[in-house]
């Protein structure tokens, strides 16, 4: 069984061979800890890391958004800032913080962006035909925030919290600007004929959404639907994120199609989503950052691993497991959760 065939059975619940492991390293990783040490924990992982080759000098490419000292005007006029090298930024200048803006405010052209990166659409196309060629699996779809961040981007948290409370008739006019842009977007991305197409944005806090039920179905939920009904029609696996406490909004996130649900574990809490997904959604399981990876013990962490496999996983498939690191795991950390990745991944195969 190849990977793509894995992580499709997978999602399908059609018996995977193993538990599609997944494991990023931001860029700031490469100026806070010793390269060479980082590139050896690679190298022992050969499963999480297949592709891996090792470098004298690691030298990331920060996206433009995710760069000290060097403020980043995205198309839609946001302004982004970081205080790391490597860390995405947050927007700090809204360019309709004041509706009287909105006169002269215009969205940017899929055709050349994907709303927050410059984007060529010809280098995509044969990078997915280069993926195709090798039997890889091809992910598409929008960039992270699309909708409802697009929104606290362009108004602000606070103003578009107000707007909705109010319900400002300048809100669903943005709104489906910001719609048509993303349709768009995903129009040209099926054009390529992924395997998946992914709708990430956050929407929990640590305790709550960031948003009201009420709200989110009154505003955001039939844009969601909109924009996902053209992949589910082409059968493409449609792929839902939130970082987040999102328990209030699970409903109204899968309603309509969503076969995988990309979630934090232990804000939201493993027996919940056991309770609420496992063996009727894919679960792609987001792995603690906050609490037992940086601060805990090596056994924490093995058992929290192992506790995640035995509770959400079956043979049947419907898991996955993504971590990120970031700065402030120690080394020791970071080996044992890759070692209980590999560990359990075959767990229930």
């Amino acid at each position: 069984m190849t990977k793509r065939e894995n992580i499709i059975k997978a999602v399908r619940f059609e018996r995977p061979d193993l538990i599609p492991m997944i494991f990023h390293i931001n860029p700031a990783c490469w100026h806070h800890y010793d390269q060479n040490a980082l590139q050896d924990l690679m190298e022992a992982h050969p499963f999480l890391f297949p592709d891996f080759q090792r470098a004298e000098t690691v030298t990331p490419d920060y996206l433009l958004n995710a760069r000290k000292d060097h403020p980043y005007t995205d198309p839609w006029g946001c302004v982004w800032e970081t205080a790391d090298d490597g860390i995405t930024g947050s927007v700090h200048g809204h360019p309709l913080a004041d509706w009287s803006a909105f006169e002269r405010f215009t969205a940017p052209d899929p055709a050349v962006t994907d709303g927050t990166y410059p984007l060529d659409w010809d280098q995509l196309r044969a990078e997915v035909e280069r993926k195709k060629k090798n039997g890889e699996f091809v992910a598409g779809g929008l960039p992270h925030g699309h909708t409802f961040l697009r929104l606290t981007d362009l108004r602000g948290y606070e103003n578009l919290t107000f707007d909705m409370i109010d319900d400002e008739p300048n809100l669903k006019t943005l709104i489906d600007r910001i719609e048509a842009f993303n349709h768009e977007f995903i129009r040209r991305w099926l054009e390529l004929e992924p395997d998946m197409m992914s709708y990430p944005e956050d929407l929990g806090m640590q305790v709550g959404p960031m948003l009201s039920p009420d709200n989110f179905h009154k505003y955001i939920k039939p844009s969601y639907q909109r924009l996902m009904q053209p992949a589910r029609e082409k059968g493409v696996i449609v792929h839902m994120h939130s970082d987040g406490d999102i328990r209030t909004l699970a409903e109204d996130l899968v309603d309509g199609g969503v076969e995988v649900v990309n979630l934090q574990d232990r804000v939201n809490g493993i027996e919940w989503i056991a309770e609420t997904f496992a063996g009727k959604t894919c679960i792609d399981l987001d792995i603690d950052r906050q609490e037992i990876t940086p601060r805990g013990t090596e056994k924490d962490i093995d058992d929290l691993i192992r506790t995640e496999v035995e509770t959400l996983g079956s043979s049947n498939g419907g898991l996955m497991m993504i971590y990120g690191l970031y700065p402030g795991v120690p080394l020791e950390n970071v080996a044992a959760l890759m070692d209980a990745m590999e560990r359990y991944a075959a767990y229930y195969s």
